[in-house]
């Protein structure tokens, strides 16, 4: 999730082993974390979808469409099932998706571009599945990130937390998905036709101990960073939390939380 990266501003050249160790390292970040996701920064991530649909073709389950749901994760799986079941629901992992071509109307993808490493690839895949004349639409942080979207990261700044080298830098070309420039290029360059971008802008309503939740079960690349950090370390973290949360104290004792998202639509 953008603006909860620490020391991702510049990238590194996009060589093939930088684009398996990033998705290595995405794959390894969500495994088993659905719940812990629900619990924490699922509610987040939801903003966008009523937004996400209509740019596409206005296609969800209630809106009686028929919905094919994709994720790499077999417990993202499993909550898609619960909360979708009129869903049909299948595993696979961008850039190779098990359906044919020309095989849907419309296809979203909500904060899930920003996880793969060869996007290029993955926006030419969901041409390829797109029928002529259907409609891509996909989500993605913008950058840079308003200082509520980045609370978590100027927490691990404040705290002097390195980033580990275990945990590979991000690929350079992600650095571009949160400008509207680069976003839109993006689809261009794979193949899709009159792309439009639009900034969405939302406090995110939470409470402390549910933002903190997230990394503190290791949800997202904080959460593994904080995980692989000592118990001082991590306490520390949690102080310099505390502190900077007091930016976004509410009058009932929550968190109003300034968010920033692009939304990208093109046709194919």
């Amino acid at each position: 999730m953008a603006g909860f990266a620490v020391d991702d501003a510049a990238g590194v050249p996009d060589t093939a082993a930088v684009l398996e160790a990033f998705d290595a390292l995405e794959r390894r970040m969500w495994s088993g974390r659905a719940a812990a996701y629900a619990a924490s920064f699922a509610r987040l991530c939801a903003h966008p979808v009523p937004a996400l649909l209509d740019a596409a073709a206005a296609a969800a389950c209630a809106r009686d469409a028929r919905v094919t749901a994709v994720d790499a994760e077999p417990s993202m799986l499993a909550e898609a099932r619960r909360n979708a079941p009129a869903a049909e629901v299948r595993a696979a992992t961008l850039p190779e998706l098990p359906f044919a071509d020309a095989s849907f109307d419309a296809v979203v993808g909500n904060f899930v571009i920003n996880h793969v490493g060869r996007q290029r690839a993955a926006v030419a895949e969901l041409r390829r599945v797109l029928r002529p004349g259907g409609r891509l639409a996909l989500t993605a942080w913008a950058t840079p990130a308003p200082p509520g979207q980045a609370l978590l990261g100027r927490a691990v700044e404040a705290a002097g937390v390195p980033r580990p080298a275990h945990l590979p830098p991000p690929p350079a070309a992600l650095q571009a998905l949160g400008s509207p420039d680069g976003f839109t290029a993006l689809l261009t360059a794979g193949g899709l036709h009159d792309a439009q971008c639009r900034t969405l802008r939302w406090d995110h309503r939470t409470t402390e101990e549910e933002w903190w939740s997230g990394p503190a079960t290791r949800v997202a690349f904080l959460g593994e960073l904080l995980h692989s950090q000592p118990p001082a370390v991590r306490t520390r973290v949690r102080r310099e939390f505390g502190r900077l949360a007091e930016e976004f104290r509410t009058a009932d004792g929550g968190l109003a939380l300034p968010h920033a998202a692009l939304l990208v639509s093109a046709r194919r």
